[in-house]
């Protein structure tokens, strides 16, 4: 049925505890994992003419991202080793954390993504959404959601 689910991760606790569940769900169906984490975005104002920073501030706040995002994923490729789950890695700088997850399900081929229940609380839930509720709306295939 499922050959190939996305873990979103941001490093979170209920990101973690999303990520075993995903694993353990992998295991009982015979999947492998995608460990996936969307680096953020700079602001456009924060860089160029009029620049609020410096731009050395800019590539250090990159570079921790980077290095943060990678370590999000190889903890849940080493969850997914030491349970025998198959488990690859793939990190993006998306416009959008939801339009990330939702690509980078499309570009490796998953047939589910399995992601924690992540969201923005109170007034800003109304306006904004959720990524969760994001992707659940523009995805094609089938969204796991962990509480």
């Amino acid at each position: 049925m499922f050959k190939r689910i996305l873990i979103p991760t941001d490093g979170s606790t209920l990101s973690r505890r999303a990520a075993r569940a995903g694993i353990r769900f992998a295991k009982a169906v015979g999947a492998r994992v995608i460990a996936y984490h969307g680096l953020e975005t700079n602001l456009p104002y924060l860089a160029g003419e009029g620049a609020l920073i410096d731009a050395t501030l800019i590539e250090t706040l990159a570079k921790a991202a980077r290095q943060r995002g990678a370590k999000c994923v190889a903890e849940v490729a080493k969850a997914a080793r030491a349970s025998g789950v198959a488990c690859g890695t793939y990190i993006t700088k998306p416009v959008t954390p939801y339009r990330g997850i939702v690509d980078a399900a499309r570009k490796k081929k998953c047939d589910a993504i399995f992601m924690a229940s992540h969201g923005r609380g109170g007034v800003a839930s109304l306006i904004l959404g959720s990524v969760t509720q994001s992707v659940l709306a523009h995805s094609k295939i089938p969204v796991v959601v962990y509480r």
